[in-house]
């Protein structure tokens, strides 16, 4: 499908011109991230970093959007303190509301409100002889700020790991110039997912770990698809420069990236579009990083090996 675009486009010799569109894309991110030592968050953090209040109650309906922010409002009005999120779980009728953290009386006066609403139980009232008094109180937990800096700390180190022995299996498997390459391209892919994270304010919370590691062996995966083409035509191909090896061999594999690629999203983005809001604020960041993983395998990862190589030649 793509076999003529490598003369029409060389996208090793316009690498300046990918790279730079790339870095545009990940500048959001990597700013975010820069600025945060320094007192300035750009992120919607969840109570799983944050810390906060959790609470879930059975509200025995079905829950929609008007309901939630019926919800979202009786809490806001009971306690005095700003609702992040309100969202339905289970078969539908379980509410989740998180806010920043509520002493007991606070707790105390959200589910009164609430129960004067919707007629919930606490398990105090009186039951006919021989039945059991049940709750709609399913779970009330504080999370502490500290907890929530040791989620983020093992969210960094998870990331990190996965990249650092990524890099040594490609390292191993090809050259250590294919595995800085690679890295990079992990970086770029990373950042994206984070500015989107900061775009569209989705609450980071414990699914971004799951994200950014989803998106880490998605897009490494298809590098090395990549890679594999490289080092095939490389001994097949001897009287050409190794940046036409990598020109060709990028267009060569762009069926098979694109393919899997789209395939990949029509499952993510139905997710998006008909889930729950919890299952939506993962697959949103999840189609962000699928694309980006896409463009940084066939525009970064092969011209910066090519590159690399091309400068330690010159050494």
């Amino acid at each position: 499908m793509f076999a003529k675009m490598e003369n029409k486009l060389n996208i090793v010799n316009k690498f300046n011109i990918f790279g730079t569109i790339g870095l545009l894309f990940a500048l959001i991110g990597l700013v975010s991230l820069i600025i945060l030592p320094f007192g300035a968050n750009l992120f919607n953090l969840d109570i799983d970093f944050a810390g906060g209040t959790t609470m879930t109650y059975n509200m025995h309906k079905e829950l929609d959007k008007a309901e939630l922010d019926n919800i979202t409002a009786i809490v806001e009005k009971a306690t005095g303190v700003e609702v992040s999120s309100a969202q339905k779980s289970g078969d539908g009728s379980e509410v989740i509301i998180k806010t920043d953290t509520l002493d007991s009386t606070q707790r105390e006066a959200a589910f009164l409100a609430l129960k004067e609403a919707y007629g919930l139980h606490d398990g105090t009232e009186q039951v006919a002889e021989g039945e059991t008094a049940h709750t709609d109180v399913l779970s009330v937990d504080n999370v502490d700020p500290i907890m929530g800096k040791d989620l983020r700390d093992s969210a960094i180190k998870s990331a990190f790991l996965a990249i650092l022995f990524m890099l040594i299996y490609i390292a191993i498997r090809f050259d250590i110039r294919s595995g800085l390459a690679a890295v990079v391209a992990l970086a770029h892919d990373v950042f994206v997912v984070i500015g989107a994270y900061v775009v569209f304010r989705i609450p980071l919370n414990l699914t971004f770990i799951a994200v950014i590691l989803t998106i880490l062996g998605y897009s490494i995966n298809a590098t090395i698809v990549i890679f594999d083409r490289i080092r095939e035509n490389k001994k097949i191909i001897k009287k050409t420069s190794f940046g036409d090896i990598v020109n060709k061999s990028v267009w060569q594999t762009a069926t098979r990236s694109i393919n899997t690629t789209v395939t990949t999203l029509l499952s993510v983005v139905m997710i998006a579009i008909f889930g729950v809001t919890s299952i939506r604020y993962f697959a949103i960041p999840l189609v962000v990083g699928i694309v980006a993983g896409l463009y940084s395998s066939i525009f970064i990862s092969g011209p910066i090996w090519a590159k690399l190589t091309k400068s330690s030649k010159k050494a």
